[in-house]
């Protein structure tokens, strides 16, 4: 268990304590009377009323609960669930507008509600919260949503409801919160959310979590967030678009394994909007539902209480020790097995990349790099080439290469026989006499298979390329909050988002165009060109895949290569996409102290 609350470490580095039921009941019931804690003056006003609230089926079937609430003074209340007998807890409630929003835990129960009540229509949404439902995680926090009406002598129950829908997708925001938590969060899907910490962790990393957008009217929206494969925390909030204001609820264990249950109010800033790719006049929203598929929680049933589409990729990824690795490697290396020409039909990433140039055959080049090695090539053919490393043996080696711009090539390939499998990964800029090199290994501290990356730079010696001196191509921060989307063959789409200098996450897109499940790992961006990046990431706890592309924003293609390891051995292969630019988010000031690749 870490010491710090909030580890300086990407959430799937965090080495999370698989906490009994037992402890989290113990942890609950000493705050379940007394009730979430709150920096800012709670609401009062609903000491002495009564409340009762009638619910429909929840989002996956189960009926509805009909809740029967006594306010009494201070943050006391009782609740009578179904009729049933009432339970005494504490309470704290927050007001916005026409909004009240209140929370609570139940003793004894593991369990909970979240309420946002719109006083105008009386028509409520309920949240039931419990811990222990997903079975491999019981720090996590599970959630159930009902949407309902307010009971009011003498009246109609009211037809209104509020409603899941997209209307949310694609904006971005700046919450500060009164507890002094700073957070920029998108609502890039419909089912997932993508959050940066900005006074809780280093700004370096973004990260991912299912999520629901409802839709209450007026621009009042009502938003949550569970930190599933991570810390398991969940955040719910009610927030007003308009006013740039929020109310909500923090609920879950820190990396100290610490229950965090407060109620928070913040202010916001609206950071931007980026585009959506649903059909005109299409508003469908989640909440995603589980089925099988990679990656996702598909052994729960869809109908289950609480069940939603969460990509848990840990729960499907192979993963090695070194000594696998070593063993399977050398006997298993696929190096552009398969030649892909555009318009031949092959499927996958490589549909859409084109044939590899055959303008290096019979050159000779070296490429110092700073601070790394000498690598000396000779190009014997389209599918060959010749290299040693720092003076050494010449070895023969298949690779290839790629023409991004005239002179400017992105090539491929692995260094057989090195202690870690390494893959070069190389933009060769005869033009400039520059190169860059993302320089891919296995055996890393963390999974044997998955990738570890580090970036080279240097000069490209050859004749007739000129001398850059000291020029470089660099790290840049172009990127950053920039949306693109990938389309890799029909049906194989997703969008990648630079939330932070040091991060790419990408989302995958459902049939009809909505965005849907996400997730993110750290990568770099380094500028060759105007409108000219390369650009890479690893599938961190996913599949441990090193992905690159070299990024024309003029003619919005690309060209990449993926180096990956698994049980059937390592491959380098070719990626290639067809490019929309889907917008980008104000982010500059927010990395001032910015961290690099």
């Amino acid at each position: 268990m870490p010491s710090k609350a909030y580890p300086d470490l990407p959430l799937f580095r965090v080495d999370w304590t698989a906490m009994t039921e037992a402890a989290i009941n113990s942890k609950l019931d000493a705050v379940a009377n007394t009730g979430p804690k709150c920096a800012s003056q709670t609401d009062l006003s609903l000491a002495g009323k009564t409340l009762q609230i009638v619910c429909d089926k929840g989002t996956t079937g189960v009926d509805g609960p009909s809740l029967s609430y006594r306010f009494g003074t201070g943050n006391r209340l009782s609740l009578s669930e179904n009729a049933g007998a009432a339970v005494n807890a504490g309470y704290a409630a927050l007001d916005m507008g026409d909004l009240t929003f209140f929370a609570h835990l139940l003793p004894g129960s593991m369990r909970g509600y979240a309420v946002v009540v719109d006083n105008h229509t009386h028509s409520a949404t309920v949240l039931e919260l419990w811990f222990g439902g997903y079975d491999k995680r019981k720090r996590e926090v599970m959630r159930e949503i009902y949407q309902g009406y307010v009971h009011v002598d003498g009246q109609a129950p009211s037809e209104v409801r509020h409603a899941f829908n997209n209307r949310l997708e694609g904006a971005g925001y700046f919450w500060r919160q009164d507890n002094g938590a700073e957070t920029l969060e998108f609502y890039p899907s419909i089912a997932y959310t993508h959050w940066v910490e900005l006074s809780r962790m280093s700004r370096s990393l973004g990260h991912c979590a299912p999520a629901d957008y409802i839709e209450i009217g007026h621009g009042k929206y009502i938003y949550t967030r569970t930190e599933c494969e991570f810390s398991g925390i969940f955040t719910v909030y009610a927030m007003d678009v308009n006013a740039l204001k929020q109310v909500g609820l923090r609920l879950g264990f820190n990396a100290a394994d610490e229950l965090e249950f407060q109620v928070f109010r913040g202010e916001g800033e609206w950071l931007g909007q980026i585009a959506k790719f649903e059909q005109f006049g299409v508003t469908d929203g989640g909440p995603m539902l589980p089925r099988p598929g990679p990656g996702q929680s598909g052994d729960v049933n869809a109908t289950a209480k609480g069940a939603r589409a969460v990509y848990r990729p840990m729960e499907t990824y192979a993963t090695m020790t070194r000594e696998e690795v070593n063993a399977v490697v050398p006997e298993n290396t696929r190096v552009f097995a398969q030649r892909v020409v555009a318009g031949s039909g092959a499927t996958g990433m490589a549909a859409n990349v084109d044939t590899p140039s055959d303008k290096l055959i019979g050159k000779s080049a070296t490429v110092r790099y700073d601070n790394g090695p000498v690598m000396d090539y000779e190009f014997t053919s389209v599918d060959e080439l010749r290299w040693r490393m720092d003076g050494g043996a010449w070895k023969s080696t298949r690779y290839h290469a790629w023409e991004a711009i005239d002179d400017v090539f992105l090539m491929g390939h692995v260094l057989e026989g090195t202690e870690n499998h390494d893959g070069h990964i190389v933009v060769l800029d005869f033009e400039e006499g520059k190169a860059t090199c993302y320089n891919g290994y296995l055996n890393t501290p963390y999974i044997a298979n998955e990738a570890g990356c580090r970036p080279m730079f240097g000069k490209l010696i050859s004749e007739g390329v000129p001398n850059p001196g000291i020029a470089r191509h660099e790290f840049t921060e172009d990127m950053l909050g920039r949306c693109i989307t990938y389309s890799y063959s029909p049906g194989l789409t997703s969008m990648h988002f630079y939330s932070t200098p040091g991060t790419t996450s990408w989302i995958i897109f459902t049939p009809t165009g909505a965005a849907g499940l996400e997730w993110s790992g750290s990568g770099g961006q380094i500028k060759v060109r105007d409108g000219l990046y390369f650009l890479y990431w690893i599938e961190e706890a996913c599949n441990g895949t090193l992905g690159t592309i070299l990024l024309n924003m003029r003619t919005m293609h690309d060209i990449g290569i993926g180096y990956h390891c698994g049980t059937e051995g390592l491959s380098m292969s070719p990626v290639g996409a067809l490019l929309r630019h889907a917008g980008q988010f104000d982010l500059d000031r927010f990395f001032e102290h910015r961290t690099r690749g």
